[in-house]
């Protein structure tokens, strides 16, 4: 059974890379989140592929998926919902949002304000949105894959701490290699249109039982009190870098375990490793990571400081 649902998200990817070309470990990224119960931020510029590829993923998963363009003018109801008056019984009723479903694409989020932003936050803390006093459920599985411009572009705003700390990954995409570009047009030469996933040949390999059934398994996966400790090691030393002013939090290490383990099981592993630890470490903590404003003219990154931390932590035996 185990063996067979690994097999299952092997094919989710080969799936995926039908429609998106090059990007295959943000492809593992969105399985991850998946497998973690997380979200994900997906930061790239305009054109790599960020919204096609969470498209081909819920196609693939067989999950319902909403698309909410954010723009300055977006208000939280637009997201979660509002309550409306109903003339036919003379009674108020609530009026789902675009936020009830299994993957949610949050396309450009960065180019609303705040207020609206955080809209998503109980929607992605707790599964449930209130509105008027009454709280609903949201549907599971549930994910946000929200896309964002890097934040020099013109008319975007930066996301709050509070907001960012909610997603369990950040992926960056970048420019696909001239290879994989190569591909891209000899597909779209060769007919293949974005609107059309099922004419491409991608057809769903998993469902929501089967999500479940592998989350219960990467519940599973081991980790020694040593691999405990090194987390917390690591977390410890982005506190103590001179060019941070804001290092990995308590919540930033349990979101590391449980990517590491999602990671883990993906892989093959029946307990996690350093070398996981490490493949996870970047994209789990880029967005976790403050520096001081002196860094940032230095030109000093997010991960640059993480790739420091992990050669000056010591490694369990």
């Amino acid at each position: 059974m185990d063996s067979d649902l690994r097999a299952s998200f092997a094919n989710v990817r080969s799936e995926v890379g039908k429609a998106v070309v090059g990007q295959d470990a943000a492809v593992s990224g969105l399985m991850v989140a998946l497998l973690a119960n997380g979200h994900v931020l997906l930061e790239g510029v305009p054109g790599v592929a960020k919204t096609l590829l969470v498209r081909s993923l819920s196609h693939a998963l067989s999950l319902t998926t909403t698309r909410v363009q954010f723009t300055p003018d977006l208000m939280p109801g637009d997201v979660t919902g509002s309550v409306v008056y109903d003339a036919k019984n003379g009674d108020f009723e609530f009026r789902r949002g675009p936020v009830f479903t299994n993957i949610l694409l949050a396309d450009e989020i960065n180019r609303t304000p705040p207020k609206t932003q955080s809209s998503l936050l109980e929607a992605m803390e707790e599964r449930q949105v209130t509105v008027d006093g009454t709280t609903h459920p949201l549907p599971d599985p549930f994910l946000v894959a929200a896309t964002q411009n890097p934040v020099e572009y013109e008319g975007t705003y930066t996301l709050p701490e509070a907001q960012l700390d909610r997603f369990l990954l950040k992926l960056v995409l970048d420019l696909p290699p001239r290879e994989a570009e190569v591909e891209v047009l000899r597909r779209h030469a060769d007919g293949f249109s974005a609107r059309d996933l099922a004419a491409a040949g991608l057809r769903p390999v998993l469902g929501a039982e089967q999500i479940t059934a592998a989350r219960a398994e990467v519940a599973k996966v081991g980790a020694t009190p040593e691999l405990l400790a090194y987390l917390v090691d690591l977390a410890r030393g982005t506190r103590q870098s001179p060019s941070v002013r804001l290092g990995v939090s308590p919540r930033g290490t349990t979101a590391l375990l449980a990517a590491t383990k999602a990671w883990a099981w993906l892989s093959g592993a029946e307990a996690i490793t350093p070398d996981h630890v490490q493949q996870m470490i970047l994209p789990v903590w880029r967005h976790r990571i403050g520096l001081r404003p002196e860094a940032e003219l230095e030109g000093v990154s997010a991960d640059t400081i993480l790739r420091s931390v992990v050669q000056q932590t010591q490694v369990p035996l």
